[in-house]
């Protein structure tokens, strides 16, 4: 009785598998945790800052020319909660309006950069011989040029300014080192019994490739899709400091950061504002990421 009562107690038990346990240790990786909940808060104040003010981020207003922060309590709504700059413009809102930007470029950036470079090493790795030294050479190439001039010629040569043509050539250039880690899970997968057991089944390779490469390569993308995610927000920051980025009158991070660096001995909240909100999104992607490659590593299970 109590045999069978262990065995039907231990058979309703669900497994535990690969994702709940990295989901386990990611709870308990507090500073994780935290950098994940600063992410998703300033990403909704973004998304949703912008409508508890009265202002825009286009919008002038000549009485308040480079006015510093001042919270009004009978007047929050038109109140600027972090001044303004020079031309009027409202500082929270826009702020907030180049967080948006920035984020958006950056996660669209990072998708194209991980369909490019999962893609690249998933079939190199897996095919291997010639095709793989010839795809490997290539990413060599791309490798030994300069990562940020390939990002100013492709801008350059392109319509200036164009959000499309900004993250599409941010991301293009940067999948290099995630073809190189893909192909070596893929160099590691083709290994493995059951990719051999498709093999003798006679899968085609591109339903191994979809079916048992990329899905158990994933951990590594989405760890490195995170570290990529600020990556991509520098560099579009720094192009958009050169004046190769976004244009007026929309703004990003980068763009406020250039405005505020002109203006930070008279006033220096327009550089702060952006310039904080830039250093805590980076450091909170980075502390995310350290999270996920420590829950997601299979030597600490």
């Amino acid at each position: 009785m109590v045999e069978a009562a262990v065995t039907s107690a231990a058979s309703s038990t669900p497994p535990h598998g690969l994702w709940f346990d990295a989901w386990e240790r990611l709870k308990r990786n507090r500073a994780a945790v935290a950098a994940a909940v600063v992410i998703v808060t300033i990403a909704l104040l973004a998304a949703l800052g912008p409508a508890l003010v009265a202002h825009r981020y286009d919008s002038l207003d000549w009485e308040q020319i480079a006015a510093p922060p001042r919270w009004d309590g009978s007047h929050w709504h038109t109140a600027h909660w972090l001044g303004t700059d020079r031309l009027g413009r409202d500082v929270f809102v826009r702020s907030l309006y180049g967080v948006r930007l920035s984020l958006a470029i950056g996660l669209l950036a990072t998708i194209v950069s991980l369909l490019i470079g999962t893609a690249w090493g998933a079939i190199a790795g897996y095919v291997g011989g010639r095709v793989d030294s010839l795809m490997m050479r290539a990413v060599d190439i791309f490798n030994s040029l300069p990562y940020i001039f390939l990002v100013i010629i492709l801008t350059t040569l392109f319509d200036r300014g164009n959000l499309f043509v900004l993250f599409f050539a941010i991301g293009a250039v940067g999948w290099v080192t995630m073809a190189r880690i893909v192909r070596g899970q893929a160099l590691s997968l083709r290994r493995k019994e059951f990719v051999q057991a498709a093999i003798a089944l006679g899968a085609r390779p591109s339903h191994i490739l979809l079916r048992h490469i990329v899905p158990n390569a994933i951990g590594p993308v989405i760890v490195y899709a995170t570290l990529t995610i600020p990556q991509m927000i520098l560099y579009e920051s720094f192009l958009s400091f050169l004046g190769l980025g976004v244009h007026e009158p929309l703004a990003s991070l980068g763009t406020l950061i250039r405005e505020g660096s002109v203006e930070m001995e008279a006033a220096v909240w327009l550089l702060l504002t952006p310039a904080g909100l830039l250093a805590v999104l980076l450091v909170c992607f980075g502390l995310l990421g350290d999270g996920l490659r420590d829950a997601l590593d299979p030597g600490d299970s």
